[in-house]
């Protein structure tokens, strides 16, 4: 019979050899593992700077939440072997951080490790289960009564399940910065190649063209058929659970194309809806997200969010995507300031976009830009890949709680 007091160990379903033969993993809760460190100051939002010398780190989503260049405010107790650990209480996100910072604003905890965890080690179990955002309410009570297991931090294995997340982090990070990279590489191109405010000439312009006419306004209901979408009947469940697509708002992502939808149609569902073609332009006029932009693959009906641009013979639908796509954030501006912002579809008919006179220019600006959103496509699902791999990694080399 076990003893009360007995400490159960643990090992996990995947360990590096040099650790196979060795003690099971312990396990402790959260508050004991760490110091709370208190800042040694504040920094309320309005003192956030675009730049200064040292970050300040608060439970936003991004990493860097601004800069600041009070000295006084840094914690300085911290380093790559040494890492403090951010909890956002209210959003119960976490961050490591391994270099100065600031704490901003109000609702992190700041947790550096005591001497039986690693603190890059406690990081990566922290993210095996991490606390779930419940409502906007504390969750720190919730975080420190977490059981985390753990091997001898004397054996070494801690480090090396750390460096071994730390690469593939590195190695994550990187691939993302490769997609912002291209990002922002395509917006300075797509500033280039197409015309600025004011002119009827692009600044760069395909040698072939580069003797042609200027470029001719139109209007967009004279590039293609507007078309805006409609909603089945959700009282009649017969439309509903087929394999036809249904777009909505949700299924557009920063992706070009639109392959798959949330919810699908039977045949008789997408009957009642107002058919789009393969390949047409599809814009969300309605919503907060106005002005997302996208191409559906397959043939779909859309919701009435969504107005879809059928394309005339002498158009291209990805030259009209990447217009439409540059002049997005300008377009759903015309939406105006109100509750639900809407562009309908006679406003988005008037819409004027400049067209280069041949058909081949057309083809020859899209080719570019669609070989770039290939590559930055190609290059996401890279950084997806790499956190499946993680994910998987994760639950292979720390025990199953």
């Amino acid at each position: 019979m076990e003893k009360e007091n007995e400490i159960k160990t643990v090992v996990p379903a995947l360990r590096f050899p040099a650790f196979r033969n060795t003690e099971g993993w312990k396990n402790d809760i959260v508050n004991n593992l760490v110091d709370i460190i208190i800042p040694p100051k504040k920094i309320a939002l309005q003192e956030y700077l675009n730049e200064g010398d040292y970050p300040i780190i608060d439970q936003s989503q991004k990493y860097i939440s601004g800069w600041i260049n009070d000295k006084d405010a840094v914690f300085r107790d911290v380093s790559l072997n040494n890492p403090f650990i951010v909890f956002g209480d209210h959003t119960c996100i976490l961050k490591k951080v391994s270099c100065p910072f600031v704490q901003g604003a109000d609702g992190i905890k700041v947790l550096k490790s005591k001497d039986s965890i690693d603190g890059n080690f406690l990081y990566q179990a922290l993210l095996v289960c991490p606390v779930t955002q419940e409502e906007y309410k504390r969750h720190f009570s919730i975080l420190k009564q977490k059981k985390v297991f753990f091997p001898s931090i004397k054996s070494g294995e801690q480090q090396k399940i750390a460096d071994c997340f730390s690469s593939l982090d590195d190695l994550i990070e990187a691939t993302a910065q490769k997609v912002k990279a291209l990002e922002k590489h395509k917006k300075g191109l797509m500033q280039r190649l197409f015309p600025a405010e004011g002119k009827n000439m692009p600044d760069l312009r395909f040698p072939e063209f580069q003797e042609k006419k200027e470029w001719k306004e139109k209007q967009l209901g004279n590039i293609g058929e507007i078309i805006t979408g409609n909603t089945p009947s959700t009282k009649d469940i017969t439309n509903y659970g087929g394999n036809k697509l249904f777009v909505s708002p949700a299924d557009i992502s920063n992706n070009r194309y639109v392959s798959d939808t949330k919810i699908k149609l039977t045949d008789k569902g997408f009957s009642v809806g107002r058919y789009i073609p393969a390949n047409s332009v599809l814009f969300v006029c309605i919503g907060s997200t106005i002005g997302k932009v996208a191409q559906n693959k397959f043939e779909c009906i859309t919701n009435q969010q969504i107005n879809s641009i059928v394309p005339y013979e002498e158009y291209l639908s990805d030259f009209i995507y990447s217009v439409l796509e540059h002049k997005a954030s300008q377009i759903a501006m015309l939406a105006g300031q109100q509750a639900v912002p809407i562009i309908n579809k006679t406003l988005f008919s008037s819409i004027s976009i400049l067209v280069p006179p041949q058909k081949e220019e057309q083809q020859k600006i899209a080719n570019c830009l669609s070989s770039l959103d290939e590559l930055i496509e190609a290059t996401s699902r890279k950084v997806e890949i790499l956190k499946e791999h993680k994910k998987g990694l994760m639950q292979q080399l720390f025990p199953k709680i």
